[in-house]
């Protein structure tokens, strides 16, 4: 995204506050802004989630199809970026493409580790049919720190998915016929334990903070993304902006960047997990 405009003033102000611990909101370098997540939002697809953080405002939406598959035994996940040219003016015409296309980039990345999703059991012939995982990530509103929202949407909205009970006929002469469940109840979730969340720490004076402003993004010279799991694996790593930085730092914003990792996926986990239950039927309700 492009610079906020900011006074050299504002510059400093940033950075002495960022030096002292104590940033323009108050919060301290390893603080994040409060996270709002709902799941199950949009009706026509096989899970959704919704999540805002500050001003940022993302919108994802799961669609699980059959299809041929590429790989004769598995699955796969296929991701669409899409920049709402409402979302800030630097969005208009094709101005969101670049954003969009690094965001996807990072994220193909992530889950191209094969600890983070089973494929595999999204086969349902080898060879011939298997599931395909649309995931469409809209960006309402942008108000810094798009990486990490975006992967929270998305791992909210994979656990929200159900995917339809599939029933394997096979008949004479070798022929097999697939018949997909119509039971609103009759389906499988995705395991969504292993998948990550995007982690950005960017570097503003000799510090690195995480979940950055877009004034705090203005002011960093560089910035990581690391893709951390709930056991604190590193799936990838993706540096942003053009400053460099020293292996020192680089080793420095893994580790910190692990221990946020875990506690984000933790505490989104319970999250979900209680949502879920608060939205379950009640007892005696057929299904």
């Amino acid at each position: 995204m492009a610079d906020v405009l900011l006074s050299e003033a504002e510059r400093q102000f940033v950075l002495h506050g960022v030096e002292g611990n104590v940033r323009v909101d108050g919060r301290t370098c390893t603080d994040i802004r409060p996270i709002e997540i709902e799941t199950g939002i949009v009706s026509n697809t096989s899970g959704s989630a919704r999540v805002k953080v500050a001003n940022t405002d993302i919108l994802v939406g799961v669609k699980a199809e059959l299809d041929a598959p590429k790989i004769p035994n598995k699955g796969r996940i296929e991701f669409f970026i899409d920049c709402s040219a409402n979302a800030t003016p630097e969005f208009e015409g094709r101005g969101g493409e670049d954003l969009a296309m690094e965001i996807r980039s990072v994220l193909m990345l992530a889950y191209s580790s094969s600890s983070c999703l089973d494929l595999e059991r999204l086969c349902v012939l080898p060879g011939q049919q298997a599931w395909v995982i649309y995931i469409d990530v809209l960006i309402l509103e942008c108000g810094g720190n798009l990486f990490d929202a975006v992967s929270l949407g998305i791992k909210a909205a994979l656990y929200n998915t159900r995917i339809p009970n599939v029933k394997v006929s096979s008949y004479e002469g070798g022929q097999q016929e697939i018949e997909v469940s119509d039971d609103p109840f009759d389906f499988n979730q995705l395991d969504v334990l292993n998948t990550p969340v995007l982690v950005t720490l960017t570097r503003v004076g000799q510090h690195f903070i995480i979940d950055p402003t877009q004034e705090e993004e203005c002011c960093g010279l560089a910035a990581v993304v690391l893709a951390i799991n709930e056991t604190g694996k590193v799936l990838t790593v993706k540096k942003l902006g053009s400053g460099s930085l020293h292996p020192d730092s680089m080793r420095e914003s893994i580790e910190v960047g692990q221990q946020i990792g875990v506690k984000i996926n933790k505490v989104l986990m319970q999250k979900l997990k209680e949502e879920e239950k608060s939205q379950l039927p009640p007892k005696g309700f057929l299904h």
